[in-house]
């Protein structure tokens, strides 16, 4: 169980920063410990998050839940990969749904990290810890499809660097709800964690960051339409905030769908299709594409079927 209590703010410390104001009353915690709690979203003002530069004011309410200590140690699992393409630097692999990318609350076994240490050994750059080494980039638990892993910090930051200069390409297919009018377009809107509910991102212009996504529709079928997805950022649920916003959420999306979710997809129906990039050592241009997996096609047939 984690601890969790509640803080007032008292007239004295009106104006102080959140993070500077809970460290001095709640004496076990440093602030940069603080600090980490707040980007955890453990820290809620009134009910809602707040960044580390929050200033407190008169009579707020901080809740604070200080998570059980948990060992960062993530073990090594016999976990079959469906690798694309790999050498000495980097590997692409092909996510199935339903895979979490790197250990987290609830999920520290059978995850892509776990099958990854497995199977590279020592081979994974260490740029983002033992929780998530050789993760570049993330997809979602359902989403399924093509993920890069880099092997070495070089190679590790050479991709991230690409992605930073929006050169590393990423496409996605989807189904989402309702008839695109437009053969192709662009959400151009910033996203940021929701204001009131913490597992969800939004379209908001607070403690957000530009997004943009492109899209192209691919076929028509009525009540749903099945379009490609080009992302020039790479936003948390990018594409599943963007196409919700414009009124076309991802079939199959249990957070950002209707509150009715189409049956037998178990999760969004977005699959990252294609990457491409410079590869960190040889300069060389590489680029994977991914087949729809059974449970995209299937979907599809049945679209097709009700026609």
């Amino acid at each position: 169980m984690s601890d969790a209590f509640i803080l007032a703010v008292s007239a004295e410390d009106k104006g102080v920063r959140i993070d500077k104001f809970i460290s001095d009353k709640v004496k076990t915690l440093s602030r940069s410990a603080v600090a980490r709690l707040i980007d955890d979203e453990a820290v809620w003002v009134n009910g809602s998050v707040v960044s580390k530069n929050y200033k407190c004011r008169e009579n707020d309410r901080i809740s604070v839940a200080i998570p059980e200590a948990r060992p960062l140690e993530t073990l090594p699992e016999n976990i079959p990969l469906d690798i694309v393409y790999e050498d000495d630097d980097l590997l692409v692999v092909n996510k199935p749904k339903g895979m979490v990318v790197h250990p987290a609350a609830g999920n520290y076994e059978g995850t892509l990290v776990n099958a990854l240490l497995y199977h590279c050994r020592d081979s994974l750059s260490g740029i983002n810890g033992v929780i998530r080494p050789g993760i570049v980039h993330r997809i979602d638990k359902d989403t399924s499809g093509l993920l890069i892993v880099a092997k070495n910090d070089r190679a590790h930051l050479h991709l991230a660097e690409q992605i930073k200069e929006h050169s590393f390409e990423r496409a996605y297919e989807c189904i989402v709800h309702g008839n695109i009018s437009e053969n192709s377009g662009t959400v151009n809107q910033p996203i940021g964690r929701h204001p009131k509910e913490r597992k969800k991102m939004a379209v908001t212009y607070k403690n957000s960051k530009n997004a943009v996504t492109h899209y192209e529709v691919l076929q028509r079928f009525g009540k749903f339409t099945h379009i490609r997805c080009v992302l020039e950022t790479g936003r948390t649920h990018q594409i599943r905030v963007h196409m919700a916003y414009i009124g076309h959420p991802v079939a199959g999306d249990e957070v950002y769908g209707p509150k009715k979710v189409q049956k037998g997809l178990n999760g969004q129906c977005l699959h990252a299709k294609h990457i491409g990039f410079v590869h960190p050592k040889t300069g060389q241009w590489l680029e994977f594409e991914s087949e729809l997996p059974d449970y995209f096609t299937e979907f599809l047939r049945k679209l097709n079927h009700m026609q």
